[in-house]
């Protein structure tokens, strides 16, 4: 039995070793940042050791410092969010965190820095059970958030769930192992033979007289004795034998407290060896969390705390660019899915409407760490990423709020840039939503690449639709797709005053706008009248549109051209999206 928990061992530590050494790789291997595709991976690697040793001897180890006490430890970004969320987040990260240095690594570190330390000894034995009952404060909180409360965009995972459950599994079968120990005769006698020094039956008896009184230990077939010179006896013994590695199991106040719940059953969970069957259930959960710890959400609470230390110290647009790669891949782990970022996001309402969870930023990055990962994606998985990346509005609110400090808007930024590269047609590209990439042009390469591929969609429809509505030019069914929205409708009063191409400023850049643009904005009114769908589509005025509304401010009729472009727009999108299905 030994050698199989040895074995078991082993095989968790090993299987934990393999994975964080292959996330660790990862950070160095992969990137979803653009620019760093010929950067080799020992430059990476190097680039990240210059980078740490430059900051440990540098002024900067001051904001290292500062940033460990109030944002690692103290959780001062969550605090100022929201006070639950904070309380959670101390209660599970503080919980585990001493409960894994003073009792799992108890033997290696609680029993370095104290003088005869031994679990079963106060202060010890109270701190096991208030650092657990801290972890269980923060599971049950977490359940009430994803499971009660159903907060808006807080979207529960299948990891989520494992999280909770592995964890809380830890917790209570060592509560009820503790309790099972403590009135267990077989503990009781093992323990006595091992330590104890005893005279005859008589001392045995007072002992177990006392333990049973004091300790809550529950004795086979022994009739119950209340002589006081037996408890005094008793505890004379104890305190001669057992109270320098032993102290009251009462200070263990959970433990205690199941002990004395199940006292009516202890003598048949003894007999079962239930303290043997709790302790193997309590360890292999332990083992099971540990051998999957690097692959699944708890990987966060080694990884956050690095994130927010790197982002402190890292300045944008100075930084190497190798690291900033490396970071960028570190930080799709260091995401704790709280979707504190999804319930900020200014487009996350288009969920309602828009059946691709990718809007919301927290199932983003959920789904850039499967890429990351090098799994192959389906088309449909690939094109869902790449529409909620681009409709971001890089408002920056994802950025602020993230916890662990996620430079979210500057990851959304490359992950576009690296989608967009695969060749999938985005038709947000020509939209106003494209803005931000606009504006950062001259960090692209072959900006234009994603522009012509959706321009080209676009002309092989309009082909298309010419060609099949030849012999009958006018599509009715067109006119009624427009006129279901009460803006777009107003196309039908249109006289052709030309107003709205006079005033229109992306007209007056051309010398020659029509053969630039093709249809001019009082053409597309009345090509919606004639129901010209080929035409329109394949016109760069409906692209090139700015969305001022100076047309629509001007027009004497009261036409809505702004909108009228902008449900064409959408209505050429769906189009060109069967075009390439």
């Amino acid at each position: 039995m030994h050698m199989f928990l040895s074995i078991s061992v082993y095989i968790a530590l090993i299987i934990f070793a393999a994975g964080l050494v292959y996330k660790v790789s990862r950070w160095f291997r992969g990137s979803i940042t653009i620019g760093v595709e010929d950067i080799p991976v020992s430059k990476r690697v190097l680039a990240g050791l210059k980078g740490i040793v430059l900051t440990l001897f540098s002024v900067k180890i001051l904001t290292l410092l500062k940033v460990f006490v109030l944002d690692v430890i103290f959780q001062r970004r969550i605090l100022r969010e929201d006070f639950l969320r904070w309380l959670m987040h101390m209660s599970l990260y503080a919980g585990f965190m001493l409960l894994l240095l003073m009792h799992a690594l108890g033997r290696y570190i609680s029993a370095s820095l104290f003088d005869n330390y031994y679990s079963t000894l106060n202060p010890y034995l109270f701190l096991r059970d208030f650092f657990s009952i801290l972890v269980l404060l923060g599971v049950a909180i977490a359940i009430y958030r994803r499971f009660i409360a159903k907060l808006p965009r807080l979207i529960t995972k299948p990891m989520d769930t494992y999280v909770i459950v592995i964890v809380a599994v830890i917790i209570v079968s060592g509560f009820f192992l503790e309790g099972t120990k403590m009135t267990s005769y077989t503990v009781y006698n093992r323990m006595v033979k091992e330590y104890a020094d005893l005279e005859g039956p008589q001392e045995s008896k007072a002992l177990e007289v006392y333990c049973a009184k004091e300790f809550g230990v529950v004795f086979p077939a022994r009739k119950s004795s209340n002589e006081v010179q037996a408890l005094e006896q008793g505890k004379k013994l104890y305190e001669m034998n057992c109270a320098e590695c032993h102290a009251n199991p009462r200070w263990a106040f959970v433990g205690f407290g199941v002990a004395t719940a199940i006292k009516p059953f202890a003598g048949a969970i003894d007999k079962v060896n239930g303290h043997g069957l709790l302790w193997f259930i309590h360890l292999f959960a332990c083992l099971i969390a540990l051998a999957y710890l690097p692959f699944s959400k708890l990987f966060h609470a080694f990884v956050s705390p690095l994130g927010l230390l790197a982002n402190a110290v890292m300045v944008p647009g100075k930084s190497d660019l190798a690291n900033v790669a490396t970071k960028q891949m570190m930080e799709l782990d260091a995401c704790t899915h709280c979707s504190t970022c999804s319930a900020t996001c200014s487009v996350g309402f288009l969920t309602e409407e828009i059946a691709n969870l990718n809007i919301l930023p927290a199932e983003k990055m959920a789904s850039l760490k499967v890429l990351a990962s090098g799994r192959k994606l389906e088309n449909k998985e690939l094109r869902d990423l790449q529409e909620g990346v681009f409709l971001c509005t890089n408002c920056n609110r994802c950025t602020v709020v993230c916890p662990v400090g996620i430079n979210l808007q500057e990851l959304w930024f490359n992950a576009r840039e690296t989608l967009l590269r695969r060749g999938i047609e985005e038709f947000s590209a020509l939209s106003p939503l494209s803005f931000y990439r606009g504006l950062r042009k001259n960090e692209v390469g072959e900006y234009e690449f994603p522009l012509s591929r959706v321009t080209e969609a676009f002309a092989r429809k309009s082909d298309a639709l010419n060609e099949a509505e030849a012999v009958l030019p006018t599509e009715p069914n067109f006119r009624r797709q427009l006129g279901l929205s009460e803006q777009a409708s107003t196309f039908s009063v249109c006289f052709g005053c030309q107003t709205c191409s006079n005033s229109c400023p992306v007209v007056a850049s051309y010398e020659n706008p029509q053969e630039s643009l093709g249809l001019l904005p009082h053409q597309i009114m009345h090509a919606c009248a004639l129901g010209l769908r080929g035409l329109i589509i394949g016109t760069n005025m409906l692209w090139d549109c700015l969305g001022c509304y100076q047309c629509q401010e001007r027009c004497p009729q009261g036409v809505c051209i702004t909108d009228v472009l902008y449900e064409l727009k959408n209505l050429a999108i769906e189009l060109a999206r069967d075009e390439i299905k």
